[in-house]
């Protein structure tokens, strides 16, 4: 996943004008205007970075005099008190920008920590079950206006994005089953008004499962399913149909993700990536 620039300085642009308005007063009072200065981001935690082009972005946009220096990739394990950039240039314009940079690169970086969190604990059911196979799902739930950055962050991690919206594929949830009556019926109009979309439909019981698979759709999401009732839905869809692809849903911790895969599931989304990540404790220090 590529974040666009264009659409990242549309963000930024959001964010400096929340944090600056008509100016940093402060800055402006108590840093000479030719003061040069360098500093360092530095981690204060170990993790996974993610945001660095961002928190880059951040500073040029602020004042083009600012010279930016990324020292790890996106993706990448950093331990504590690894420097993520250096920065060189305005000290008025390197502190008006830092709280925005920091407020991106800390909150992206968190997101992808723990995604690989996630991440790694299904690969230590390797060789114990089904969960070889397993990937770490993203949610919409995500921060208002940022969405594309918290995506990007989970893929950082080692996740996938899932779907970015309400425009890309369709997931027919428990309300819209309720509303339409029917599973079958539910399936059957979004074929008809989005023939060429990917379907997805929410079970929550085995019989709602096997509905689901009867009518070949492309996914079928186990919503808030008990182990054993997982293993069950699963060993039931493969057997009407080895092309739909399974996914478990709520309730997915860090402490119980591993059972869940050895479920023999395609695939686990986890709300928790996006909605309620610990930002990576991270400074900007003077070098």
């Amino acid at each position: 996943m590529k974040l666009n620039p264009a659409e990242i300085k549309q963000i930024i642009n959001k964010a400096l004008a929340e944090d600056i308005g008509s100016g940093d007063i402060t800055s402006k009072a108590v840093i000479p205007a030719d003061k040069i200065m360098k500093a360092k981001i530095i981690s204060k935690a170990s993790g996974v970075a993610a945001g660095t082009l961002v928190a880059k972005i951040v500073f040029e946009m602020v004042d083009k005099k600012v010279k930016v220096k990324a020292r790890v990739k996106d993706g990448a394990r950093i331990a504590r008190g690894k420097t993520i950039l250096e920065v060189k240039g305005p000290a008025r314009s390197i502190l008006t920008a830092e709280r925005t940079a920091l407020n991106f690169l800390q909150r992206m970086s968190g997101i992808a920590t723990l995604t690989r969190k996630f991440v790694d604990k299904v690969k230590g059911a390797r060789g114990q079950g089904l969960g070889a196979r397993v990937k770490i799902l993203a949610t919409r739930k995500t921060a208002p206006d940022i969405r594309m950055l918290d995506k990007y962050a989970v893929v950082a991690g080692g996740g996938e994005p899932h779907r970015m919206g309400l425009y890309d594929a369709i997931l027919i949830k428990e309300n819209h089953i309720d509303v339409c009556g029917s599973i079958a019926k539910a399936v059957s109009l979004a074929r008809k008004s989005a023939p060429k979309k990917q379907i997805e439909v929410e079970a929550r019981t085995l019989k709602e499962a096997s509905e689901a698979a009867q009518e070949k759709v492309d996914a079928i999401l186990l919503d808030n399913m008990d182990i054993d009732t997982l293993k069950k839905a699963v060993v039931l869809i493969k057997e009407q149909n080895r092309k739909i692809k399974t996914e478990a849903s709520g309730g997915v911790t860090l402490e119980n993700v591993a059972s869940i895969a050895k479920t023999g599931v395609d695939r686990i989304s986890v709300g928790a990536l996006t909605h309620s990540p610990k930002a990576l404790d991270m400074s900007l220090e003077l070098s």
